[in-house]
């Protein structure tokens, strides 16, 4: 550990933590434990039998031993074979179900996280913790606990049965324990500090593939394939090194196990010849001995190599901890809200996001903004614009000032409730791989002729109804099958069938063409009347009829009022109209 790092949680806690998520399958884990039980009672008896096989069977034959005997292992492996497919059953049926829960766990914290969090880690390292980091924790949690419990009790009733038979050429053996106890000691410490740094790579390397894929088309046509490909090759040693060295951790403590266990089983044959000399042993004896031990050195290496197994599991529980431990959103607010008039004042706002060392996006903002009126944001990029309208839905909270709804703080609402009011309408449309009819029924239920009322009012029907299967048409990812124009129109009519009191439109028609801008700004018109409108926008031809311009730069608000009187007073506003035109005209 390097100077100056917070020292690692222990493990036991994490450990001891993770299987509380298990001990809710507490019947499944019973049974698999009985069966646990059964297997190694049935592998003790086995061992047993080696003695009156070999006294009985061979040295001084007797006839009841060549009925009773093989009968006897029909019906103990008979037993063993039920009690195996218990436990492996009970223990994968609990695996799995952990898999289940902790992926659904963290997805839905996730979703409750404050929208920094997103600011803060990649959506596919986000991905990755679901997906691998969830796998890691069932191995370890069922998995590795059935290797310990099983090959554990193994060991326990196989060493008991040894020293039953003769206890001076056992402790022979036993005097090897404590080097292999170190031995899965040191080896568990390595396996969770190398299994840390897997899950980190498999993080970074699922962020480089999907960002290489989604801008397929950016890396062909600036021929960045071999910088990608390098890039992703890079990751990709790192985690093969990283896995190497977990493996030749296993091997070598596997290979070491085995040497211990070869010194324990001379000891035991030294020791055993003594006694055979004095009388003390018999062959059958010498064979149970014998066996028991070869017994023993399999689940003593099981044991020790599942330590990668925990190592990666307790790592990859840190992670997920780390998540469902994280704080969500704030949403204290008792007031019910059903349905709000939409009046929205901005009381001296001030915001700063702390990713960015303290960087203030937002200060000393005041305005409102009434029901039925529009309310146009414009300025320079990186003025604060998206920041004033992601603190309404409280995306983001204010680091100083306050905002009301209705005369009453936004904190006072539920979460929400609060959000109920809202609909958006962004220049990057989030759209699911499902049908029309789903993405527009996204934000309400509703019946087939209530949202076909919202396509047309969106102007979506005119190309819904050229589509084969027309609202059951499935649009791909994000609508990759649709056009910008068409993406868009289908978020409108997602507002529209919405009907909420307040509207917040992100340069809604900023990347569209000009046929695409006005159908798009006619389904806008049908959709702001009566309601609190926010605009944000860029080609300020578009909000020439707002009832307020807020023109922000730096994060302040250097000019305020209407479309005309804002050219009359020839500032900022005047300014960039004059430019966007002049660039029009060229």
């Amino acid at each position: 550990m390097k100077p100056g790092q917070p020292k690692p949680p222990a493990a036991w806690p994490i450990y001891r933590r993770l299987l509380g998520h298990a001990a809710r399958y507490w019947p499944l884990l019973v049974v698999a434990m009985i069966g646990m039980v059964i297997e190694a009672i049935a592998g003790g008896a086995f061992v047993y039998l080696m003695g009156p096989l070999t006294d009985d069977g061979f040295v001084n034959p007797q006839p009841w031993a060549a009925i009773w005997l093989p009968l006897a292992i029909v019906a103990l492996f008979l037993m063993r074979g039920v009690a195996t497919f218990a436990s492996d059953y009970g223990m994968a049926r609990t695996g799995r179900s952990v898999v289940r829960d902790m992926r659904e766990l963290v997805l839905g914290k996730y979703l409750r996280l404050p929208s920094a969090r997103f600011d803060d880690e990649a959506v596919p390292a986000m991905v990755s913790r679901l997906n691998f980091d969830t796998e890691q924790v069932a191995q370890a949690s069922t998995d590795a606990l059935k290797v310990i419990v099983a090959d554990g009790l193994t060991i326990i009733f196989l060493l008991g049965l040894m020293l039953w038979t003769s206890a001076k050429v056992t402790m022979a053996m036993i005097v090897v324990v404590p080097l292999i106890g170190v031995l899965v000691w040191v080896v568990g410490r390595r396996y969770r500090r190398i299994s840390s740094g897997i899950q980190t790579g498999m993080g970074d390397l699922a962020q480089s593939a999907e960002q290489s894929l989604a801008a397929q088309q950016d890396v062909k046509v600036y021929g960045a394939q071999r910088f990608e490909q390098d890039r992703y090759s890079a990751l990709t040693n790192r985690v093969l090194r990283l896995n190497m060295k977990v493996e030749t951790t296993r091997a070598v403590a596997s290979a070491l196990v085995q040497i211990f266990a070869a010194c324990a089983l001379a000891a035991i044959i030294w020791v055993a010849t003594r006694e055979a000399l004095e009388q003390a042993l018999s062959p059958g004896e010498f064979v149970q001995l014998m066996t028991a031990m070869m017994g023993i050195i399999p689940s003593l290496r099981r044991i020790t190599n599942v330590q990668s197994v925990i190592g990666r599991g307790v790592a990859a529980a840190e992670r997920i901890f780390s998540i469902l431990d994280a704080d969500e959103e704030r949403d204290a607010g008792g007031r019910p809200l059903e349905r709000a008039r939409g009046e929205l004042r901005f009381e001296n706002v001030g915001l700063r996001y702390e990713r960015d060392a303290g960087h203030v996006a937002l200060e000393d903002i005041s305005f409102t903004a009434r029901p039925g009126t529009v309310t146009a944001i414009v300025g320079r990029s990186g003025s604060g614009k998206t920041s004033l309208v992601r603190l309404v839905p409280r995306f983001y909270e204010p680091t100083s000032g306050r905002i009301t709804l209705d005369g009453v703080p936004l904190d006072d609402f539920r979460l929400a409730d609060l959000r109920r009011q809202i609909a958006l309408v962004g220049q990057r449309v989030m759209l699911f791989d499902d049908s029309i009819a789903a993405n527009i029924a996204y934000a309400a239920d509703a019946t087939p002729e209530a949202l076909r009322a919202a396509a047309e009012s969106a102007n979506a029907w005119e190309f819904i109804e050229r589509l084969p299967q027309k609202m059951d048409t499935t649009i791909g990812e994000n609508g990759s099958r649709l056009s910008g124009g068409q993406r868009q129109r289908l978020a409108i009519a997602r507002a529209i069938l919405r009907d909420a009191p307040i509207l917040i439109l992100d340069e809604a028609t900023a990347a569209l063409d000009t046929e695409s801008e006005r159908l798009v700004q006619v389904a806008l018109d049908r959709l702001m009347p009566d309601r609190t409108t926010l605009v944000i926008a860029h080609r300020l031809s578009t909000i020439e009829h707002a009832d307020q311009v807020l023109v922000l730069d730096h994060g302040r608000l250097v000019e305020q009022g209407t479309h005309a009187e804002l050219l009359a007073q020839g500032g900022l506003y005047a300014h960039l109209h004059r430019m966007q035109f002049r660039d029009g005209d060229a």
